[in-house]
Formats: C-alpha cells, structure tokens, sequence
C-alpha cells in the first residue's frame, strides 16, 4: 500500500512539474505571450506556487519510503529480505529541495519595486563639431579649423 503512496506522490509530482515549466515559460519577461509585464510576474509566482507542490509532494514520497525502510531495518521481528537507503533517496530529496527552493524564488518575481521607478536613459543623438544640420555642401572644402573644442569633438 505504501509503495501505491509514493508512486502516486511522484506521479503528482511530476504532472505538477510539467505545468509549473509551461507556466514558468509563459510568465517570463522575454516571451511575448502571457499580457502584460504584472500578469506575467503573476504567472510566475503561479509556476512558483506549483513548484513548490511538486518539491513537497516528492519529498513527501521519498520520506515515506525512507521511514518505511528504516523501521523495516531496524524492525527485529520482521525476518524479509532488508533494504538500506539508496542513493535515489537521496537524488530524491536533492531533487525535492531544489525544486522547493527554485519555486520560492519564483514566487518572489511578484515583488515590484515600486518605491523606485526605473528611469531609461535618455539618448540624445551623437554630438559632433560640426552637425549634419550646419553642413555646407560646397565643392570648395573649407581648411579652416573649427573654433571651438570640448571633449566630444575627439570622439
């Protein structure tokens, strides 16, 4: 009965994975579907919320599987064959972990900075001597050296 558990448990756990990635995917910035830059920041902390079911769902599992072996083990009325802990255990719980940690740094993508704004900076076209707007288009060239320098005439 408890193996049925645990493999309900990661089946849930890998479903829900799968759906916090697709909504992980649509609620990034860089894509362009999923609305504006609030409802994708709302999206993501959804993915979070959802990585976090799975992280707990497959921790949940390799717990009970790991209490069911060690009382087993330890158990000296219980004369079947004794398994120890394995190293998918352990991948299990790594796994877990990350995808509990992964899902709360998602959910931390909803915070907006709204005390400070971010400013743009703004461009204000490439500064010469002698402008495009100020050009005489002569035949005769002119040699005489412009009369005033700043910094951005070297440029």
């Amino acid at each position: 009965g408890y193996i049925q558990a645990c493999r309900g448990l990661m089946i849930s756990a890998v479903c829900l994975g799968f759906f916090g990635a697709v909504f992980g995917l649509v609620g990034m910035k860089c894509t362009k579907i999923g609305g504006s830059d609030q409802t994708k920041a709302k999206i993501a902390c959804l993915a979070g919320l959802i990585f976090i079911l799975s992280g707990l769902c497959s921790m949940a599992s390799c717990s009970l599987y790991a209490n069911r072996i060690t009382s087993e083990f330890f158990d000296p009325a219980f004369v079947a064959q004794k398994y120890e802990l394995g190293a998918a255990l352990f991948i299990g719980w790594a796994g877990s972990s990350l995808s509990i940690i992964g899902g709360i740094i998602l959910c931390f993508s909803v915070v907006e900075n709204s005390n400070s704004p971010r400013r743009g900076y703004a461009y204000n076209g490439a500064t010469s001597v002698m402008s495009s707007r100020t050009k005489v288009h002569n035949t005769v060239p002119d040699k005489t050296p412009p009369k005033h320098f700043d910094k951005n005439a070297y440029v």
